[in-house]
């Protein structure tokens, strides 16, 4: 066996060992909010940040992708494929956790104070203990990143290609000066999804695809893997070694960067993580981690007598999450994404049918980013 090529990459129309890594970070949130301290070891509490890694790096390959096919980086498909396929599941799981909280006067009372932060996505700017919905804070985040990034990769481009890569690295360096305790507690997160951003733009690049290539290899890969669990599993004492979790954040971003490359290529890793079951959750992961708190709810109400914070709440919680999920998957995320690219398509005749502008073809399937299942820490 031997390392994955460059225009092997490219080619690539599927990266499904990553929705493998997203069914993983997917469990293990749902295990740190409802399986109690009997599952601290999986250190629940930094699976976002594999999902961050990800979205960074699928969102910047479809982009480099796209320029390389059309000669530009449309915003107007960019953002439509991103309404299309977070905010309709976003707003469905809402409105469904706004009618069940009325019927509970303390949840509601707490609920209808936010309301106006999670209807706008500004999440993030309230985190008050307890309110339903709280673990949506990280979709706040991640929707200013997707509003700026490509914006920055534009400016980038439109200037030299060559810039893209010092733009996305000074953007990091920016993002760790820690200007305020505000300020820390949000870049973090920003960094870790610069991260992902920053690996997309290394491997599209033939030079810097080269310095990665050996990752690929079968074997190398393997040890990386190792090394990745290592990693994880001492996620509770590099946070005491490093005290806190905001330097934590950032060394696990970076080991999840350096996973990515051992799960492109034809090796172990790859292989376990492209396995159909996890593939299933790996899809389904945005609704799983939406429809938590409401599956908590029924799964408590249906067995009033499951000992909250065990693991085995916690894997009822993570069955009843998906199959929920799973009906959304097929009843409301998958035909609003299909939606949003027939719109798409009929605004690009338009534009064909209005001018010499050439409608620009439809994203790459290869990259097609999946909304990430955010989590809370």
């Amino acid at each position: 066996m031997r390392k994955l090529t460059h225009a092997e990459f490219l080619g690539m129309r599927r990266f499904d060992a990553l929705d493998g890594l997203r069914a993983f970070a997917a469990v293990i949130v749902v295990f740190f909010h409802f399986a109690g301290p009997r599952a601290a070891f999986l250190s629940g509490w930094i699976g976002v940040h594999v999902f961050f890694v990800v979205s960074g790096f699928l969102i910047t390959t479809l982009m480099l992708r796209e320029r390389d096919r059309t000669g530009r980086i449309s915003l107007r498909d960019f953002y439509l494929r991103r309404i299309f396929r977070i905010m309709p599941l976003y707003y469905v799981v809402l409105a469904a956790t706004a009618v069940t909280q009325y019927r509970n006067g303390q949840g509601w009372k707490l609920l209808r104070g936010h309301l106006a932060h999670y209807a706008t996505f500004l999440n993030e700017y309230d985190l008050a203990a307890g309110t339903p919905f709280l673990h949506s804070w990280t979709i706040g985040v991640e929707q200013k990143f997707y509003l700026v990034w490509p914006l920055a990769l534009i400016l980038a481009g439109a200037v030299a290609l060559r810039l893209r890569i010092p733009v996305a690295l000074l953007g990091i360096a920016v993002l760790l000066v820690p200007f305020s305790a505000a300020w820390e507690s949000l870049a973090v997160h920003y960094t870790v999804l610069m991260t992902g951003a920053l690996l997309a733009l290394v491997l599209h690049s033939r030079r810097g695809f080269a310095l990665l290539a050996p990752l690929t290899h079968p074997a190398v890969g393997a040890v990386v893997g190792a090394a990745f669990v290592v990693l994880h599993l001492s996620v509770p004492r590099l946070t005491e070694a490093l005290h806190g979790q905001r330097h934590t954040v950032v060394v696990y971003g970076v080991g999840v960067a350096l996973l990515l490359p051992s799960l492109l290529g034809p090796g172990a890793g790859r292989w376990l993580l492209s396995r159909r079951p996890l593939v299933f959750v790996g899809e389904r992961s945005y609704g799983l981690y939406l429809v938590q708190v409401l599956a908590a709810s029924a799964v408590f109400g249906m067995a009033p007598k499951l000992h909250h914070g065990s693991p085995a709440a916690g894997l009822a919680v993570v069955v009843v999450a998906l199959l929920a999920a799973d009906v959304l998957y097929h009843r409301v995320e998958q035909p609003m994404i299909v939606l949003g690219r027939k719109l798409i398509k009929r605004l690009d005749a338009r534009g064909a049918a209005g001018g010499p502008t050439p409608p620009a073809p439809e994203a790459d399937p290869a990259v097609e980013e999946r909304a990430p299942a955010p989590a809370a820490v």
